[in-house]
């Protein structure tokens, strides 16, 4: 067995238990996908599997020591590419060895890996990143060359057990396709985080991770959809027969109190009458209540049980309240020119960024997506027709338009604020209880409003900018959106997907991810080189 894990929880610093007493197991060349909903542990469980967190109790047992590709980099950004790649201290060695320092210590750090720097190189070259010196800081690097960077690390250390958290986020095609074809031929023991479904879709085998538990699924994520489905049309199923049961019991509860009322009634009236002595109409009275509370009990305890198995089954339930915007149109009528541009190009050295300068034009309504490999200018495209940037050649000449724009990064949300200072700053003359409404609809809990930005995750973020985006009045003439799926879950990917097709502006997309623009329906591409 690879990995091991018995009866784990992990509970955070502020006492909220994230996951309790789960087990599961890995077996040697075994390839599973993880998968959960945003805030279901996935990435805490990768790092405990990792070892970079202790659980509150249980215990895992990994045979090799764990290869880590983590899904966010800012705590390499001050480290170089040796650094990252864990191979420094080798290479430190290397070159004192080199230049006559023949200490003992040298050869240990060593440890016979002479040709350690030729092999980190081919291993950078095999990612494309033969042109990155190991001595490069990793904050020069863009998001996709540093996952480029932790892939290569898996030919230099060839480890037996990797861990992948969303390693496809910032791959373009070709990068997507070199990662799918490893994880394809691989023999090695594999745990992948991400929802990117054509990866999810070439593992055997899927963890579905909840706060109540791990599930394990005999099959890819089509297969895991299929086997959800299924659930759900059960658990509807028995929720709709809870629930009838629960009108009959209610029914019959109340018709045998009538029942009871009117016997009682119908006694009383009858003992009056025979003159039976008031001691004996007491007992006759005393025993009736006590009966009539013994049958209101059974009748109570069953509606209890009823109530309580209806209230398990809807939590079960996938949550309804799922995150949906609900923009308005724009003001803008459609087929109106926003952007042309004749031969523009730009460089930030000498050299132009385009091979072949672009000639293109925006309207009103029309959804574009920028295609191009990571670094051909797909962000400095963006730049140019938000004004944010002028071009070195050419003509662009860009109307008056208002747009909304989601970067990788989320910059809208401002992380020293807490989840509801950052929505009151996109209110406009909202109330306090419809601000919390929209918050409760985007699956922010009462318990989440005083929580740092800082603290959310990737996906939380998300949906807390475009639950920002919702309470503010003006709906935009263009939705700008820089790669919107990278850290949100595949539940929430689907709302987004409904969301975007929903609006009625001018979609500008930035993606890798196949389906989501299979979904978008793109009217023309502007391909990057």
């Amino acid at each position: 067995m690879c990995i091991s894990v018995q009866q784990l929880t992990y509970t955070h610093p502020d006492k909220e238990v994230l996951f309790q007493d789960i087990s599961f197991s890995v077996a040697k060349g075994q390839k599973i996908a993880l998968i959960g909903d945003n805030g279901s542990g996935k990435s805490t469980l990768m790092h405990l599997l990792n070892g970079d967190l202790k659980p509150s109790s249980g215990e895992i047992i990994c045979s090799s020591d764990p290869y880590y590709i983590p899904q966010h980099f800012g705590q390499y950004n001050r480290m170089t590419v040796s650094q990252a790649l864990r191979i420094d201290s080798k290479l430190k060695a290397l070159h004192a060895i080199l230049n006559n320092d023949t200490s003992p210590q040298n050869f240990s750090l060593l440890n016979d890996d002479w040709a350690i720097e030729e092999r980190s190189q081919a291993a950078l070259s095999h990612w494309g990143m033969g042109h990155i010196a190991l001595t490069t800081p990793l904050d020069d690097l863009s998001g996709g060359e540093k996952t480029k960077l932790f892939l290569a690390g898996i030919e230099v250390h060839e480890p037996g057990l990797i861990l992948f958290d969303e390693p496809t986020n910032h791959l373009d095609y070709h990068y997507r396709a070199k990662l799918y074809d490893f994880i394809s031929s691989s023999r090695k023991t594999m745990v992948i985080i991400s929802h990117d479904r054509a990866l999810l879709n070439l593992l055997p085998e899927t963890y579905e991770l909840k706060k109540e538990g791990i599930t394990y699924y005999a099959g890819n994520y089509e297969f895991y959809k299929i086997q959800k489905e299924q659930e759900i049309v059960s658990l509807q199923a028995r929720l709709e027969q809870q629930e009838k049961e629960l009108r009959l019991a209610r029914k019959t509860a109340r018709e045998a109190a009538e029942r009871k009322q009117k016997r009682d009634v119908r006694n009383n009236k009858g003992t009056a009458d025979k003159g039976i002595p008031r001691i004996m109409i007491n007992l006759l009275k005393n025993k009736a209540e006590n009966s009539s509370a013994k049958l209101k009990e059974t009748h109570e305890q069953k509606l209890d049980s009823l109530v309580e198995n209806i209230g398990k089954i809807r939590k079960s339930l996938p949550d309804t309240k799922a995150m949906k915007t609900d923009f308005g149109e724009s003001g803008l009528h459609a087929g109106k020119i926003l952007v042309s541009a004749k031969d523009i190009n730009f460089s930030y050295d000498a050299n132009p960024l385009w091979k072949d300068s672009l000639n293109f034009q925006i309207k009103s309504g029309e959804r574009i997506l920028l295609r191009g490999s990571n670094g051909s200018g797909k962000t400095t495209l963006l730049k140019l027709i938000t004004g944010q940037l002028l071009p070195q050649q050419g003509m662009l000449d860009l109307a008056d338009f208002t747009y909304v724009y989601l970067d990788q990064e989320y910059s809208i949300i401002n992380n020293g604020l807490t989840v509801y200072e950052q929505i009151l700053q996109f209110s406009s003359g909202l109330h306090e209880h419809e601000i919390k409404t929209i918050l409760n609809r985007f699956l922010f809990s009462y318990r989440s409003w005083d929580k740092e930005c800082g603290l959310l995750s990737g996906g939380e973020k998300m949906k807390l900018a475009l639950s920002c985006l919702m309470v503010s009045s003006n709906t935009p003439d263009v939705f700008i959106l820089d790669e919107p799926t990278n850290n949100i879950d595949i539940r929430n990917v689907e709302i987004l997907t409904s969301t975007v097709r929903d609006f009625g502006g001018t979609v500008l997309l930035v993606s890798h991810d196949t389906y989501f623009i299979h979904r978008m329906n793109i009217d023309y591409e502007i391909e990057l080189q």
